[in-house]
Parts: C-alpha cells; structure tokens; sequence
C-alpha cells in the first residue's frame, strides 16, 4: 500500500506540473514542421466493444463527444489514422461542440498493389476534410506504417512520395508519413526531403525493452533518425507502453499499469524539457485489435475509466475494479 500511495502522489505532481505547461501553451499555433507549438498530444481512435474500422462499424458522434470532452481536458492536439466516417464525424464534433482540440489528420493507405482504388479514396477524403476544417486540421499523416520491413500493408516508396506530393499541392498544413523509426533511420532520406516533418514511431516494448531502460532506449531511437537525417524535423507521432503484455515479444510481464504510468511521466517530462511534440499512444483501449498486447496501449479502458497513469487527473472515471487483465497479481 505504502508503494502504490507514493505511486499515485508522484503521478498526481507531474500531471499538475503537465497540465499547467500544456496550458501555457494552448494558444499558440501550432505548425509542427517548424516546432512553433510545444505540446501535449495523443493518438486517439474511439472503436468501442462491438465497433471495427474494418467492418466499417464506426462510433456514434454522442460516444466521440464524450471521449473529446474527457481528452481536451489535458490534450491540446490528437492524431487520428483514416479519412474516413470516424474522422469526419470527430472534426464535426470538435466544430459544432467548439472543443479546445487540434487535429493530425491521417489517410490509411492499404497495401499495393490491389488497394489504389481505396487509397486514392482516402487521399480525396483527407484532402477535402484538411480544406473543409482548416480551423481544426494543422497537419496530415499519409499512412501509417506502410514502409516499416514487417508492415503487412507495404506501399512502394515511389507511390508514397507522389500521395504525400498530391496531398501537398491540394491542402496548406504540414504533410508527413508516419512510420517506423528504424525505416526513417535506415532508407528514409528519399522521403525526409519531400515531407514537411518527420514522422517516428518508437517502441521499446516491442524490442524487449522492459521498464528501467525505456526512456533510454526511446531518446536512442530519436537520435539515431536524427543522425541519418541531419537538419531535420522529427516528430514522434507515436510512442506508448502497454498495460497488458502477451506473448515473447516483450521482456516477462512487461506490460502494466505501475509501468505504464512511470514511462507516461518520463516521456511527457523528458519531452517537455526538451522540445520534442510526443504523440503519446494511445487514449483509448481498442478491443478490436484483440485481447492481448494490441488491444492495452489505452490510458484509459475500452469503457472510458481511467487507468493508473490517469487516476490523478480523472478521479471521478476510477474504475470500481481492474483495468486491465492481471492487474491484481500486479498491484
């Protein structure tokens, strides 16, 4: 008890701390190829029990009201991942409902050959959505993890480079590909001079990284892309720790809570102090992915209660029993 009450007062200093800085800087614009803005941000999706982006079953506007509401409370900035009904329906809300959010908007692009039809879809939508909501949008991602050696959804880096350049020539805010740091540090410099930033996505976890080394192996990853790409904007468009780990990938028991809020407050302090825009992932638990690794990045559950790392901010959403599984055996 001793150890979990020194948790939560720690975690309730840097989320006070936190919350100011971002407040601080809630005003200003926020161009994130010229780190003119330095800020909270978070990737957000709004899948639900029973919703799945594949099937096309979407959240309803009322579900992405109350997720909004519950995010602008310390977020100033989110990222979403498809031009699609979601992100239409979250920039419609964000507009009429006049929430204080920001928009990195993303087109999801499938693997070629066999899904330009789709794709090209996607890139329209993003294109009219960024032009329709230029209040809202200040940046767009074109794909997510489709240059990565392991993506199941691989797109050649020559039909990346002409998506990213009509995205470009058709809207005003910052283009970028979020992808792998590893692909940006190792085959990246073609693509580096055509985006406006660069996008990175980092994991430890993922490497068998557990805890105490996190942070370190993080900052490594970020200088390592910045060593091959000297001069360059870097953006982390996505870093996070699970609450819930299974399989090999991970060092033994890897995934929880207590971790996960630990390296929650190293990454936002670390990034704070030294001027990196961290899109922490993810906000929510999406159950769609599946019930192990994939489905626990969320800071808070699937039914919108809090998790550790939230718990100081949000008392009112504590859950009345555990978050994620084996969360007992972790306490």
């Amino acid at each position: 008890m001793k150890e979990k009450s020194v948790l939560y007062l720690v975690s309730a200093i840097l989320a006070l701390f936190s919350l100011f800085a971002g407040r601080c800087t809630k005003e200003k614009p926020i161009d994130l190829s010229q780190k003119s803005w330095i800020g909270n941000a978070i990737c957000y999706s709004g899948y639900r029990q029973g919703q799945n982006p594949q099937t096309q079953t979407y959240p309803t506007q009322e579900q992405i009201s109350e997720d909004l509401k519950i995010l602008e409370r310390h977020w100033r900035l989110i990222r979403t991942y498809g031009s699609d009904q979601h992100s239409q329906d979250i920039l419609h809300v964000i507009r009429r409902e006049k929430i204080n959010l920001k928009v990195m908007l993303g087109a999801w692009l499938d693997g070629e050959p066999d899904h330009e039809a789709e794709n090209a879809g996607q890139i329209q939508t993003c294109i009219r959505l960024a032009n329709e909501f230029p209040d809202i949008v200040v940046a767009v991602n074109v794909g997510n993890e489709i240059l990565a050696s392991w993506s199941n959804h691989q797109v050649p880096l020559d039909r990346t480079i002409e998506y990213v350049k009509q995205v470009q020539k058709a809207t005003r805010v910052p283009v970028t590909v979020a992808d792998d740091f590893v692909f940006w540090r190792e085959r990246g410099a073609e693509l580096a001079n055509v985006v406006d930033f660069v996008a990175i996505h980092t994991y430890p976890i993922w490497g068998g990284q557990d805890i105490d080394g996190a942070l370190e192996v993080t900052i490594e990853h970020l200088n390592s892309v910045r060593d091959a790409l000297p001069g360059k904007t870097i953006v982390i468009t996505e870093a996070g720790w699970a609450s819930y780990t299974v399989g090999e990938a991970h060092a033994p028991r890897a995934g929880d809570e207590k971790k996960q809020v630990r390296y929650f407050n190293e990454i936002t302090s670390w990034a704070r102090d030294n001027n990196v825009n961290v899109f922490y992932f993810e906000a929510f638990d999406e159950p769609w992915k599946g019930t192990g690794t994939e489905g626990h990045w969320g800071l808070f559950t699937v039914d919108r209660k809090a998790k550790l790392a939230m718990q100081p901010w949000y008392p009112e959403l504590m859950p009345d029993g555990p978050t994620s599984p084996g969360y007992d055996e972790q306490q």
